[in-house]
């Protein structure tokens, strides 16, 4: 029993297995992967995420919807596809998701599910020069 949702986090834990790539989502929810890929795709690779493209497997821009979220979600855009990278940038605004990965201080940028970047709007160029210096 869980009193004023306490207890309840772990109950929800044990039922479904973390992401193989560290993300919490659940493969449960709407038949998905943690990257939005259907289970069989997710279950035929490696990593619920598909195959690293240039060593990236996934980059989140996490945000609350607001003016500067978005631009940095547009800047990053703007830099992989700078860099000739041909990974989808995902722009995450639900905080529960936000809020798993740590974050107190948005917009955010994650890079195969690691915090890189947050409380600040980065341009393009800083993008493109963080990916670099990851040796992306």
């Amino acid at each position: 029993m869980a009193l004023f949702g306490f207890g309840k986090k772990k109950e929800e834990e044990k039922k479904t297995p973390p992401c193989c790539c560290g993300s919490s989502e659940s493969k449960a929810e709407e038949g998905t992967g943690c990257c939005s890929l259907p289970d069989s795709v997710a279950e035929s690779s490696s990593c619920c995420c598909g195959e690293p493209v240039d060593g990236i497997c996934c980059i989140k821009v996490l945000g609350a919807g607001c003016k500067s979220c978005h631009e940095q979600y547009e800047n990053a855009k703007a830099a992989v596809k700078a860099r000739g990278l041909s990974v989808e940038v995902e722009y995450v605004t639900e905080m529960e998701k936000v809020m798993a990965y740590g974050v107190m201080s948005m917009p955010a940028i994650v890079v195969n599910e690691k915090v890189v970047s947050m409380g600040k709007v980065l341009k393009a160029a800083d993008v493109e020069n963080l990916l670099q210096k990851l040796g992306y």
